[in-house]
Protein backbone atom coordinates (compact mmCIF):
# COMPACT_ATOMS: atom_id res chain seq x y z
CA UNK A 1 0.00 0.00 0.00
CA UNK A 2 1.19 3.44 -0.84
CA UNK A 3 2.85 5.18 1.89
CA UNK A 4 0.63 8.93 2.68
CA UNK A 5 3.41 11.71 3.41
CA UNK A 6 2.41 15.35 4.66
CA UNK A 7 4.53 18.27 4.10
CA UNK A 8 3.38 21.37 6.90
CA UNK A 9 4.54 24.39 4.94
CA UNK A 10 5.08 25.16 0.89
CA UNK A 11 7.86 27.32 1.14
CA UNK A 12 11.46 25.97 -0.13
CA UNK A 13 11.98 23.32 2.37
CA UNK A 14 8.24 21.77 1.58
CA UNK A 15 8.54 22.23 -2.06
CA UNK A 16 12.16 20.28 -1.82
CA UNK A 17 10.53 17.01 0.35
CA UNK A 18 7.31 17.12 -2.42
CA UNK A 19 9.35 16.69 -4.71
CA UNK A 20 11.70 14.16 -3.04
CA UNK A 21 8.40 12.45 -1.45
CA UNK A 22 6.53 12.18 -5.15
CA UNK A 23 10.15 10.65 -6.88
CA UNK A 24 10.08 7.82 -3.70
CA UNK A 25 6.80 6.62 -4.13
CA UNK A 26 4.29 8.17 -1.57
CA UNK A 27 1.25 10.01 -1.93
CA UNK A 28 1.78 13.38 -1.26
CA UNK A 29 -0.26 15.89 0.41
CA UNK A 30 0.98 19.37 0.82
CA UNK A 31 -0.73 21.86 3.37
CA UNK A 32 -0.14 25.49 3.91
CA UNK A 33 -1.51 27.76 6.42
CA UNK A 34 -0.16 30.48 4.65
CA UNK A 35 -1.62 31.20 0.35
CA UNK A 36 1.26 29.83 -1.58
CA UNK A 37 3.55 31.51 -3.45
CA UNK A 38 2.53 30.89 -7.42
CA UNK A 39 6.05 30.04 -8.37
CA UNK A 40 5.43 26.84 -5.92
CA UNK A 41 1.73 26.32 -6.70
CA UNK A 42 2.73 26.19 -10.68
CA UNK A 43 5.07 23.40 -9.31
CA UNK A 44 2.62 21.66 -6.97
CA UNK A 45 0.41 21.79 -10.13
CA UNK A 46 2.64 20.53 -12.69
CA UNK A 47 3.73 17.62 -10.61
CA UNK A 48 0.30 16.71 -10.23
CA UNK A 49 0.92 16.83 -6.32
CA UNK A 50 -2.16 17.56 -4.15
CA UNK A 51 -2.13 20.84 -1.85
CA UNK A 52 -4.32 23.03 -0.01
CA UNK A 53 -3.55 26.41 1.07
CA UNK A 54 -4.64 28.99 3.93
CA UNK A 55 -5.82 26.39 6.33
CA UNK A 56 -4.86 22.40 7.70
CA UNK A 57 -7.39 20.15 7.55
CA UNK A 58 -6.53 18.28 9.98
CA UNK A 59 -8.99 15.32 9.14
CA UNK A 60 -6.91 14.26 6.07
CA UNK A 61 -3.74 15.34 8.06
CA UNK A 62 -4.29 12.71 10.98
CA UNK A 63 -4.10 10.01 8.16
CA UNK A 64 -0.89 10.38 7.22
CA UNK A 65 1.67 7.78 8.07
CA UNK A 66 4.82 10.42 8.39
CA UNK A 67 4.77 14.16 8.06
CA UNK A 68 7.60 16.71 7.16
CA UNK A 69 6.83 20.54 8.79
CA UNK A 70 9.24 22.80 7.55
CA UNK A 71 11.25 24.99 9.95
CA UNK A 72 9.39 27.78 9.89
CA UNK A 73 6.69 25.53 11.33
CA UNK A 74 7.61 25.74 16.01
CA UNK A 75 6.88 22.60 17.49
CA UNK A 76 4.04 23.87 19.71
CA UNK A 77 1.99 24.99 16.46
CA UNK A 78 -1.55 23.71 17.55
CA UNK A 79 -1.37 21.01 14.25
CA UNK A 80 2.12 19.99 15.38
CA UNK A 81 0.66 19.21 18.76
CA UNK A 82 -2.51 17.52 17.40
CA UNK A 83 -0.17 15.07 15.14
CA UNK A 84 1.67 14.38 17.95
CA UNK A 85 -0.93 13.03 20.17
CA UNK A 86 -2.28 10.93 17.21
CA UNK A 87 1.53 9.49 17.44
CA UNK A 88 1.94 10.48 13.68
CA UNK A 89 5.80 10.81 13.31
CA UNK A 90 6.67 14.47 12.58
CA UNK A 91 10.60 14.96 10.61
CA UNK A 92 12.41 18.35 9.41
CA UNK A 93 13.46 18.10 5.93
CA UNK A 94 16.91 17.78 6.72
CA UNK A 95 15.84 14.29 8.02
CA UNK A 96 13.65 13.08 5.23
CA UNK A 97 16.54 14.26 2.52
CA UNK A 98 19.19 12.09 4.24
CA UNK A 99 17.21 9.15 4.61
CA UNK A 100 17.07 8.91 1.08
CA UNK A 101 21.08 9.36 -0.09
CA UNK A 102 24.02 7.79 0.85
CA UNK A 103 25.86 10.82 -0.62
CA UNK A 104 28.93 12.41 2.32
CA UNK A 105 27.42 14.99 4.36
CA UNK A 106 29.31 18.01 5.76
CA UNK A 107 26.82 19.79 8.24
CA UNK A 108 27.57 23.71 9.22
CA UNK A 109 25.76 25.45 11.95
CA UNK A 110 26.21 28.01 14.70
CA UNK A 111 24.87 31.38 15.59
CA UNK A 112 26.56 33.52 13.38
CA UNK A 113 29.18 32.39 10.37
CA UNK A 114 27.69 29.54 9.04
CA UNK A 115 26.81 30.80 5.68
CA UNK A 116 30.38 32.10 5.46
CA UNK A 117 31.85 28.77 6.36
CA UNK A 118 29.37 26.59 4.35
CA UNK A 119 29.75 28.57 0.75
CA UNK A 120 33.71 28.65 1.75
CA UNK A 121 33.81 24.72 1.80
CA UNK A 122 31.96 24.56 -1.02
CA UNK A 123 34.62 26.65 -2.76
CA UNK A 124 37.32 24.74 -1.86
CA UNK A 125 35.57 21.58 -2.68
CA UNK A 126 35.08 22.60 -6.29
CA UNK A 127 38.55 24.26 -6.89
CA UNK A 128 39.38 20.84 -5.92
CA UNK A 129 37.61 19.23 -8.56
CA UNK A 130 35.16 17.60 -5.92
CA UNK A 131 31.19 17.78 -7.44
CA UNK A 132 29.35 19.00 -4.17
CA UNK A 133 25.99 20.52 -3.85
CA UNK A 134 25.37 23.93 -1.52
CA UNK A 135 22.30 23.27 0.03
CA UNK A 136 19.92 23.32 3.21
CA UNK A 137 19.77 27.25 4.35
CA UNK A 138 21.56 28.31 1.66
CA UNK A 139 20.27 27.61 -2.05
CA UNK A 140 17.80 25.08 -3.14
CA UNK A 141 16.40 22.86 0.07
CA UNK A 142 18.94 19.80 0.30
CA UNK A 143 15.85 17.13 -0.50
CA UNK A 144 15.10 19.04 -3.51
CA UNK A 145 18.72 18.35 -4.49
CA UNK A 146 18.36 15.26 -3.47
CA UNK A 147 15.02 14.58 -5.90
CA UNK A 148 17.04 16.04 -8.49
CA UNK A 149 19.89 13.78 -8.94
CA UNK A 150 22.63 11.15 -7.46
CA UNK A 151 25.25 13.16 -5.90
CA UNK A 152 28.20 12.11 -3.98
CA UNK A 153 28.87 14.86 -1.13
CA UNK A 154 26.50 17.13 -0.05
CA UNK A 155 27.18 20.72 2.16
CA UNK A 156 24.64 21.94 4.21
CA UNK A 157 24.41 25.02 6.18
CA UNK A 158 21.71 24.00 9.29
CA UNK A 159 19.93 25.85 11.71
CA UNK A 160 18.43 25.35 15.25
CA UNK A 161 14.94 25.00 13.60
CA UNK A 162 16.30 22.32 10.71
CA UNK A 163 17.68 20.73 13.22
CA UNK A 164 15.28 20.28 15.86
CA UNK A 165 13.49 17.82 13.55
CA UNK A 166 16.31 15.13 12.83
CA UNK A 167 16.22 11.78 14.08
CA UNK A 168 19.03 9.56 12.62
CA UNK A 169 20.71 12.46 10.33
CA UNK A 170 24.80 11.89 10.49
CA UNK A 171 27.08 14.61 9.06
CA UNK A 172 30.56 12.60 8.74
CA UNK A 173 31.69 15.88 9.08
CA UNK A 174 30.11 18.45 11.71
CA UNK A 175 31.06 22.02 12.35
CA UNK A 176 29.60 24.52 14.95
CA UNK A 177 31.22 28.03 14.53
CA UNK A 178 30.02 29.04 17.56
CA UNK A 179 26.78 29.70 19.87
CA UNK A 180 25.22 33.01 21.37
CA UNK A 181 21.96 34.09 21.90
CA UNK A 182 19.52 33.67 19.03
CA UNK A 183 15.55 32.95 18.13
CA UNK A 184 15.26 32.62 22.03
CA UNK A 185 11.32 33.88 21.19
CA UNK A 186 11.31 30.81 19.67
CA UNK A 187 12.56 28.69 22.65
CA UNK A 188 10.73 30.65 24.82
CA UNK A 189 13.42 32.02 26.13
CA UNK A 190 15.56 29.27 26.57
CA UNK A 191 18.96 29.97 26.28
CA UNK A 192 19.61 25.98 27.06
CA UNK A 193 17.00 24.85 24.37
CA UNK A 194 18.71 26.73 21.96
CA UNK A 195 22.39 25.19 22.63
CA UNK A 196 20.59 21.67 23.11
CA UNK A 197 19.88 22.29 19.36
CA UNK A 198 23.01 23.29 17.83
CA UNK A 199 24.75 20.04 19.18
CA UNK A 200 22.15 17.75 17.65
CA UNK A 201 24.64 18.16 15.18
CA UNK A 202 26.50 15.64 16.71
CA UNK A 203 23.73 13.65 18.12
CA UNK A 204 24.05 10.48 15.68
CA UNK A 205 28.30 10.74 14.50
CA UNK A 206 30.00 7.62 15.38
CA UNK A 207 33.89 7.54 16.80
CA UNK A 208 34.80 7.76 12.16
CA UNK A 209 32.90 11.42 12.41
CA UNK A 210 34.62 14.36 12.94
CA UNK A 211 33.59 17.70 15.12
CA UNK A 212 34.61 21.00 14.25
CA UNK A 213 34.36 23.69 16.79
CA UNK A 214 35.48 26.76 18.13
CA UNK A 215 37.23 26.06 21.38
CA UNK A 216 37.60 29.74 22.31
CA UNK A 217 33.54 29.76 22.74
CA UNK A 218 32.89 29.15 26.66
CA UNK A 219 29.24 27.90 25.63
CA UNK A 220 30.73 25.41 23.24
CA UNK A 221 33.21 24.16 25.84
CA UNK A 222 30.89 24.13 28.58
CA UNK A 223 28.49 22.03 27.23
CA UNK A 224 30.65 19.49 25.63
CA UNK A 225 32.76 19.47 29.35
CA UNK A 226 29.03 18.14 30.30
CA UNK A 227 28.00 15.94 27.39
CA UNK A 228 30.16 12.83 25.92
CA UNK A 229 30.13 13.14 22.00
CA UNK A 230 31.70 9.73 19.69
CA UNK A 231 32.99 11.63 17.08
CA UNK A 232 36.54 13.28 16.65
CA UNK A 233 37.55 16.50 17.88
CA UNK A 234 39.29 19.11 15.57
CA UNK A 235 39.26 22.45 17.67
CA UNK A 236 39.63 25.87 16.20
CA UNK A 237 41.62 28.57 18.60
CA UNK A 238 43.46 31.35 18.73
CA UNK A 239 45.96 29.95 21.07
CA UNK A 240 48.19 27.55 20.15
CA UNK A 241 46.88 24.03 20.41
CA UNK A 242 49.34 20.86 21.12
CA UNK A 243 47.16 18.11 18.86
CA UNK A 244 45.15 17.76 16.31
CA UNK A 245 43.45 21.06 14.85
CA UNK A 246 43.49 24.50 13.95
CA UNK A 247 44.81 27.80 15.45
CA UNK A 248 47.05 30.99 15.26
CA UNK A 249 50.82 31.64 16.02
CA UNK A 250 52.86 34.64 15.26
CA UNK A 251 49.85 36.16 12.24
CA UNK A 252 49.70 32.26 11.05
CA UNK A 253 47.26 30.15 10.49
CA UNK A 254 48.29 26.40 11.18
CA UNK A 255 46.26 23.40 10.36
CA UNK A 256 47.44 20.22 12.09
CA UNK A 257 44.75 16.97 10.98
CA UNK A 258 46.67 13.72 11.58
CA UNK A 259 50.12 14.33 10.49
CA UNK A 260 49.73 16.58 7.91
CA UNK A 261 50.41 20.24 8.74
CA UNK A 262 49.78 23.15 6.52
CA UNK A 263 50.57 26.91 7.15
CA UNK A 264 49.48 30.39 5.31
CA UNK A 265 49.57 34.38 6.38
CA UNK A 266 46.65 35.40 7.99
CA UNK A 267 47.08 38.56 6.04
CA UNK A 268 47.28 36.11 2.99
CA UNK A 269 43.10 35.33 3.44
CA UNK A 270 40.86 36.90 2.08
CA UNK A 271 38.29 38.25 4.56
CA UNK A 272 39.28 39.98 7.14
CA UNK A 273 38.79 40.40 10.78
CA UNK A 274 39.49 37.01 13.49
CA UNK A 275 35.81 35.96 13.23
CA UNK A 276 36.89 35.36 9.52
CA UNK A 277 40.28 33.96 10.64
CA UNK A 278 38.02 30.95 12.56
CA UNK A 279 35.94 30.73 9.61
CA UNK A 280 38.97 29.89 7.26
CA UNK A 281 40.51 27.23 10.08
CA UNK A 282 37.14 25.87 9.99
CA UNK A 283 36.53 25.84 6.14
CA UNK A 284 40.54 24.44 5.37
CA UNK A 285 39.97 22.18 8.39
CA UNK A 286 37.43 20.52 6.54
CA UNK A 287 39.29 20.57 3.39
CA UNK A 288 42.35 18.91 4.94
CA UNK A 289 40.10 15.85 6.32
CA UNK A 290 39.35 15.31 2.94
CA UNK A 291 42.77 15.25 1.91
CA UNK A 292 42.68 18.42 -0.41
CA UNK A 293 45.64 19.68 -1.75
CA UNK A 294 47.46 22.32 0.67
CA UNK A 295 47.89 24.71 -2.56
CA UNK A 296 44.56 24.50 -3.54
CA UNK A 297 43.50 25.35 -0.20
CA UNK A 298 45.76 27.70 0.08
CA UNK A 299 44.55 29.49 -3.02
CA UNK A 300 40.78 29.01 -1.91
CA UNK A 301 41.34 31.05 1.06
CA UNK A 302 43.16 34.00 -1.08
CA UNK A 303 40.69 34.25 -3.57
CA UNK A 304 37.02 33.61 -1.88
CA UNK A 305 35.01 36.98 -1.24
CA UNK A 306 32.57 36.64 0.83
CA UNK A 307 28.73 35.68 0.85
CA UNK A 308 25.83 37.90 -0.04
CA UNK A 309 24.46 40.46 2.18
CA UNK A 310 26.96 39.58 5.05
CA UNK A 311 29.25 42.63 5.42
CA UNK A 312 28.83 43.68 1.48
CA UNK A 313 30.36 46.47 0.56
CA UNK A 314 27.92 47.59 -1.96
CA UNK A 315 29.30 51.41 -3.18
CA UNK A 316 31.55 54.85 -2.22
CA UNK A 317 28.93 57.39 -2.96
CA UNK A 318 30.17 60.90 -2.03
CA UNK A 319 32.86 59.38 0.53
CA UNK A 320 30.14 57.46 2.07
CA UNK A 321 30.67 53.59 1.85
CA UNK A 322 27.66 51.55 1.98
CA UNK A 323 27.80 48.23 3.69
CA UNK A 324 24.84 45.14 3.62
CA UNK A 325 24.79 43.03 6.54
CA UNK A 326 21.05 42.41 6.22
CA UNK A 327 22.50 38.71 7.34
CA UNK A 328 23.03 40.48 10.57
CA UNK A 329 19.93 39.05 12.47
CA UNK A 330 21.59 38.48 15.80
CA UNK A 331 22.99 40.61 18.13
CA UNK A 332 26.63 38.69 18.23
CA UNK A 333 26.21 39.11 14.39
CA UNK A 334 26.14 43.34 14.48
CA UNK A 335 28.84 43.21 17.15
CA UNK A 336 31.54 41.59 14.18
CA UNK A 337 29.72 44.50 11.85
CA UNK A 338 29.99 47.25 14.30
CA UNK A 339 33.33 46.53 15.07
CA UNK A 340 34.67 45.37 11.59
CA UNK A 341 33.64 49.05 10.51
CA UNK A 342 36.54 52.12 11.42
CA UNK A 343 34.61 55.00 10.13
CA UNK A 344 31.67 57.05 12.19
CA UNK A 345 28.87 54.68 11.52
CA UNK A 346 25.13 55.91 10.38
CA UNK A 347 23.39 52.87 11.51
CA UNK A 348 19.93 50.97 10.29
CA UNK A 349 19.14 48.68 12.53
CA UNK A 350 15.51 46.95 13.40
CA UNK A 351 13.06 44.83 12.71
CA UNK A 352 11.35 41.32 14.47
CA UNK A 353 13.35 40.79 17.73
CA UNK A 354 14.27 37.69 18.91
CA UNK A 355 14.96 38.54 22.45
CA UNK A 356 17.60 40.29 22.27
CA UNK A 357 19.81 42.45 25.04
CA UNK A 358 21.08 45.13 23.53
CA UNK A 359 23.83 46.34 26.17
CA UNK A 360 26.27 43.89 24.61
CA UNK A 361 26.91 46.64 21.92
CA UNK A 362 26.62 49.62 23.79
CA UNK A 363 30.84 50.20 24.14
CA UNK A 364 30.78 49.71 20.33
CA UNK A 365 27.56 52.29 19.75
CA UNK A 366 29.02 54.71 21.97
CA UNK A 367 32.63 54.78 19.81
CA UNK A 368 31.47 54.34 16.30
CA UNK A 369 27.67 54.94 15.53
CA UNK A 370 26.99 59.06 15.06
CA UNK A 371 23.44 58.52 14.49
CA UNK A 372 20.35 55.21 14.47
CA UNK A 373 17.80 55.19 11.65
CA UNK A 374 15.08 52.43 12.81
CA UNK A 375 13.76 50.33 10.40
CA UNK A 376 10.34 48.23 11.97
CA UNK A 377 7.01 48.22 12.94
CA UNK A 378 8.33 48.11 16.34
CA UNK A 379 11.33 50.72 17.67
CA UNK A 380 10.84 51.16 20.84
CA UNK A 381 12.83 49.04 22.51
CA UNK A 382 16.07 49.61 19.77
CA UNK A 383 15.06 53.75 20.92
CA UNK A 384 15.16 53.09 25.01
CA UNK A 385 18.26 51.36 24.38
CA UNK A 386 20.18 53.76 22.78
CA UNK A 387 18.96 56.79 23.21
CA UNK A 388 21.45 58.37 26.24
CA UNK A 389 24.47 57.68 23.92
CA UNK A 390 23.40 58.13 20.62
CA UNK A 391 21.85 62.16 20.27
CA UNK A 392 20.17 61.08 16.50
CA UNK A 393 17.56 58.08 16.15
CA UNK A 394 14.87 58.68 13.70
CA UNK A 395 11.96 55.75 12.76
CA UNK A 396 11.36 54.83 9.12
CA UNK A 397 9.10 52.44 7.76
CA UNK A 398 10.61 51.29 4.38
CA UNK A 399 13.94 50.76 2.71
CA UNK A 400 14.14 53.55 0.81
CA UNK A 401 12.96 55.97 3.99
CA UNK A 402 15.83 54.53 5.77
CA UNK A 403 18.82 54.46 3.23
CA UNK A 404 17.25 58.53 2.53
CA UNK A 405 17.44 59.56 6.00
CA UNK A 406 20.80 57.79 6.62
CA UNK A 407 22.13 60.10 3.36
CA UNK A 408 20.76 62.80 4.78
CA UNK A 409 22.62 61.75 8.30
CA UNK A 410 25.98 60.79 6.01
CA UNK A 411 29.37 63.10 6.03
CA UNK A 412 32.39 62.35 3.53
CA UNK A 413 34.23 59.49 5.64
CA UNK A 414 31.72 57.99 7.24
CA UNK A 415 29.77 54.44 6.47
CA UNK A 416 26.16 53.84 6.49
CA UNK A 417 25.74 49.97 7.73
CA UNK A 418 22.71 47.96 7.43
CA UNK A 419 22.87 45.70 10.00
CA UNK A 420 19.81 45.11 11.56
CA UNK A 421 20.38 42.11 14.84
CA UNK A 422 16.53 41.17 14.13
CA UNK A 423 14.51 39.36 11.93
CA UNK A 424 13.37 40.70 8.65
CA UNK A 425 10.07 39.41 8.95
CA UNK A 426 7.43 42.72 10.16
CA UNK A 427 8.73 44.66 6.42
CA UNK A 428 10.17 42.03 3.90
CA UNK A 429 9.77 38.45 2.78
CA UNK A 430 13.09 37.60 4.29
CA UNK A 431 16.81 38.71 5.20
CA UNK A 432 17.70 38.78 1.36
CA UNK A 433 14.34 40.65 0.37
CA UNK A 434 15.77 43.14 3.20
CA UNK A 435 19.54 43.58 1.29
CA UNK A 436 18.47 43.44 -1.84
CA UNK A 437 16.03 46.12 -1.49
CA UNK A 438 18.60 48.13 0.19
CA UNK A 439 21.04 47.91 -2.53
CA UNK A 440 18.61 48.80 -5.10
CA UNK A 441 17.97 52.36 -2.99
CA UNK A 442 21.66 53.03 -2.15
CA UNK A 443 21.91 52.63 -6.20
CA UNK A 444 19.10 55.33 -6.69
CA UNK A 445 20.80 58.09 -4.77
CA UNK A 446 21.57 61.37 -6.18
Amino acid sequence: MQKRLVILGAGESGMGAALLGKKEGYEVFVSSLQTIEMRYKQVLQQEDIAFEEDQHSIERLLKADLVMKSPGIPEDAPVVVKLREARIKVISEIEFASLHTHAMLIGITGSNGKTTVTSWIHYILQNAGIDAVLAGNIGDSFAKNVARKSNNCYVLELSSFQLDGIETFKPHIAVLTNITPDHLDRYHNQFESYIAAKFRIVKNQTQQDYFIYDADDPVINKWLSQHEIKSIKIPLSSKELSGNGAFLKDDELHIKINESHFTMAQDDIALKGIHNTKNAMAASAVAQLLKIRKQTIKESLQRFHGVEHRLERVINKNKVTYINDSKATNINATYYALDSVKADTIWIVGGVDKGNDYTELLPLVNEKVKAIVCLGVDNQKIINSFNNCVDTIVETRDMQEAVDQAFNLANPGDTVLLSPACASFDLFKNYEDRGNQFKEAVLKLK
